[in-house]
C-alpha cells in the first residue's frame, strides 16, 4: 500500500498549553531531522505547517512533531510523503495538559 503524499499539515490547539508544530523528516540516509517550528498556537488556534516553509525536502517521508512550550512533546503515528504544491492536507488536533497530551488524526483531505 503506498503512503500518502500530502502538502501540508494543520494543527488545532485544544489544550492547555502553547504548541509549536513542526515537521519530522528522514533524509537520504534515512536520519530523522526536525524542521523549524511554525510559529506558537495558541488554544484554540489552529495553523498551518508547511513543510515547504520550513525547509523540508520534497519527497521525503514526513511526520508531524508538536514541541510543547514548556511540557512533553509528542509525534504522530502517522508518515506521509511530502508532495511540495499538493493541496492536500492531513489535519490533526492536540489536547490536555503539558505533561499529558494527545495528538490525533482527524481528517486527510
Amino acid at each position: 500500500m503506498a503512503m500518502t503524499q500530502i502538502g501540508k499539515f494543520t494543527l488545532h490547539n485544544g489544550g492547555g498549553f502553547v504548541a509549536r508544530g513542526e515537521v519530522a523528516y528522514l533524509d537520504e540516509n534515512g536520519e530523522k531531522h526536525l524542521s523549524g517550528n511554525a510559529g506558537d498556537i495558541l488554544l484554540g488556534q489552529t495553523k498551518d505547517v508547511d513543510p515547504e516553509k520550513l525547509g523540508v525536502p520534497d519527497g521525503t517521508i514526513i511526520s508531524l512533531y508538536v514541541f510543547v512550550v514548556w511540557g512533553t512533546d509528542n509525534e504522530a503515528r502517522q508518515s506521509f510523503i511530502y508532495k511540495q504544491g499538493s493541496s492536500v492536507t492531513a489535519n490533526y488536533t492536540i489536547t490536555g495538559t503539558t505533561l499529558s497530551n494527545t495528538l490525533g488524526l482527524i481528517s486527510v483531505g
